[in-house]
């Protein structure tokens, strides 16, 4: 395995157009898909689509929602060994209400990832299978995150194995217990990536390389922080300034911020630096806002 993906799974329902929902009314739209979602499965089912060697580290139910992941997974090649049923607890479920300006609104529930923890991360089988890299995803959609998780990340760098996080926008941003575990487990990232809402939200700055620099004083080494179709803006040791985006007819931004992390770390593990990741990421990113959902796009040519 060239890749390991830790976070959160879900099933997706994306529902288009959804302007408003009235509170006392029925609401219509034209189009739907249902598929696997949740970051950690977008991120890695883009890897694997890439044709890069990628095991997700996730929990599900043992529901008929788990089986379209599991079978998603199958049809992409995404090693799945570490991906834990639990009876007795539904699979995450979210609805996706995207309106005419192709922005989705979530209704969420968290299912099994609302028990995922750091005690599944495990380095050294990691270190066995010759991982290369390492990726949390959704960080704060994970309220049981906050133990042992700066110690296993120390660990698998230990390896030498590069390592990186993505926040994903959710209320507990808020939540002091897990603002508290992501600053302790700042140094231990290789890559910090976030859009712009989030760090403004993180940090307190309205300009988001006024936000990165506070990112960096927190302990942070490469920091990515996605604008949307402007691109992204990277404050790194070996390179500073903005990769742009790239345009396309925009059908739906659901899994856009996922995809650009598949790009990226398709690129880091090939050998690439930041700036050419970041491109790949823009790529990525472009090419999932094609079609309805967060990974039509890679399932195209399958």
């Amino acid at each position: 395995m060239d890749a390991v993906i830790f976070g959160n799974v879900t099933l997706d329902i994306i529902c288009y157009p959804v302007n408003d929902v009235p509170r006392h009314e029925s609401i219509s739209f034209d189009d739907v898909t249902i598929s696997p979602g949740g970051c950690a499965s977008n991120t890695a089912i883009g890897l694997a689509a890439l044709g890069v060697p990628t095991t997700i580290v996730a929990r599900t139910g043992n529901d008929e929602a788990a089986e379209m992941l599991f079978n998603y997974w199958e049809r992409v090649g995404l090693d799945h060994r570490f991906v834990q049923r639990v009876r007795g607890n539904a699979t995450g479920t979210s609805i996706g209400l995207v309106d005419d300006n192709f922005q989705p609104r979530f209704v969420h529930s968290p299912g099994t990832n609302s028990s995922l923890s750091a005690e599944l991360i495990d380095p050294p089988e990691y270190a066995a299978m010759e991982v290369k890299h390492f990726h949390i995803a959704g960080f704060f959609v994970l309220p049981n995150l906050f133990n042992q998780l700066a110690e296993k990340l120390a660990e698998i760098r230990n390896f030498g194995i590069t390592t990186s996080l993505d926040v994903v926008f959710n209320v507990r941003m808020d939540d002091p217990k897990l603002q508290k575990t992501l600053w302790e487990v700042l140094p231990h990232l290789d890559y910090f990536t976030a859009n712009a809402y989030e760090v403004f939200r993180l940090t307190g700055e309205e300009d988001y390389k006024k936000a990165a620099d506070v990112l960096l004083t927190r302990g942070a080494h490469n920091i990515i922080i996605k604008l949307g179709e402007r691109g992204c803006y990277i404050l790194s040791p070996t390179f500073s300034g903005i990769i742009p985006g790239i345009v396309v007819e925009v059908v739906d931004t659901t899994g856009a911020g996922d995809a650009f992390t598949a790009g990226f770390i398709s690129a880091l593990v090939s050998g690439r630096e930041i700036d050419d990741a970041c491109r790949m990421g823009n790529q990525a990113g472009a090419k999932i806002c094609t079609k309805l959902g967060a990974i039509a796009a890679w399932f195209d040519e399958k």
